[in-house]
């Protein structure tokens, strides 16, 4: 018997019949469908489906995208990435079609399939060091993001990735912020590796937590970069606001709640500057810098539109899947943070 998961996996999400471009919903959906385009093309890959076999395809065809390019990774040539273009056909009718984006770019997570599992766990671990940016993986992913940004502009690309690949995206947003191009980009259960405090059911005892911990690392801060530092390379991402999709039952990225909210709860009780310090770094760049080597943490982000969802999740698998982005009756809260 075929399950609604076979027929996703088949067809796509077959309840979206017609997108509204002005509506996050959408985008958010369709974003999510393309990133599992990227999963499918290596799942095809793996399983030598080519043709009409090949399951990619539905994935993207029914919002109009096609991919003019798969991303490879050198190492073990699996597909990692897609590029999308957008191209409805010719006479196409939709009043909000100039709002979709002119392309997309892609970024799939950990597939553990013996053909890709080994170097998969590899660069999470360079993630879980702060070392992705110096893997051949992200190096040919941020080629191709800045050669399509180059050659059509960044307002024409958007990027969007799941787990690693919403490192990825993280990584590259960054990058291209700070030189003043931001991307629209969704970032899908993205990593942010702490102690799972979000798991604790006691309000009081969650918060008393955080504002020792964010004394903690602004006092080690001024230790080690001295009370005049200031953080020119977090105030340059201020004005680059990231689509953030985070489940509050995925300890590897609920923390993102915390993060955010806790700032506001730090300047509630006039320790604002402890606060702000605290979001602008993190202990493992503090320990590697007082070593001389540069670092920066993924998730130390200014500026956000977070979205939580908040419906119950049976196991792990569910909580941090792609799925999940596109479906019809998920309990959804969305805020906005905007700090410097």
């Amino acid at each position: 018997m075929t399950s609604q998961r076979d027929v996703f996996e088949v067809s796509g999400p077959i309840h979206l019949t017609s997108v509204n471009w002005n509506c996050l919903h959408y985008q958010r959906s369709v974003a999510a469908s393309l990133v599992q385009g990227a999963y499918v093309l290596e799942r095809d890959r793996q399983q030598n489906r080519q043709g009409s076999e090949a399951r990619a395809p539905p994935w993207w065809e029914s919002f109009h995208f096609e991919v003019i390019r798969k991303l490879i990774d050198d190492s073990d040539f699996s597909i990692f990435g897609a590029i999308y273009e957008y191209r409805p056909p010719v006479g196409f009718q939709n009043s909000t079609v100039n709002k979709a984006p002119r392309f997309v770019i892609v970024f799939r997570g950990t597939i553990t399939k013996k053909e890709s599992v080994s170097r998969d766990v590899k660069l999470d671990l360079h993630l879980l060091r702060n070392g992705l940016h110096q893997t051949s993986r992200f190096e040919i992913a941020m080629q191709a993001v800045r050669a399509l940004v180059s050659a059509f502009g960044h307002q024409n690309v958007w990027i969007a990735g799941h787990s690693l690949g919403a490192a990825m995206v993280t990584l590259a947003g960054k990058i291209m912020a700070k030189e003043s191009m931001n991307l629209k980009a969704f970032l899908f259960n993205p990593p942010f590796f702490s102690a799972p405090i979000e798991r604790i059911k006691d309000k009081k005892v969650k918060q008393g937590i955080r504002i020792a911990s964010s004394f903690i690392t602004a006092g080690l801060t001024l230790a080690v970069k001295g009370p005049g530092h200031k953080s020119d390379s977090f105030t340059k991402l201020s004005s680059w606001v990231p689509y953030l999709f985070v489940n509050q039952a995925d300890d590897v990225c609920s923390s993102y709640v915390g993060y955010f909210d806790h700032r506001k709860k730090m300047e509630e009780i006039g320790a604002g500057n402890i606060g702000k310090l605290a979001t602008q770094n993190s202990v493992k760049d503090l320990f590697l810098s007082a070593f001389g080597v540069e670092s920066e943490s993924l998730h130390l982000l200014p500026s956000a539109n977070l979205t939580v969802n908040s419906s119950p999740a049976p196991d792990f698998k569910h909580a941090h899947g792609i799925h999940q982005w596109w479906r019809p009756d998920i309990d959804l809260q969305s805020k906005v943070y905007l700090y410097d």
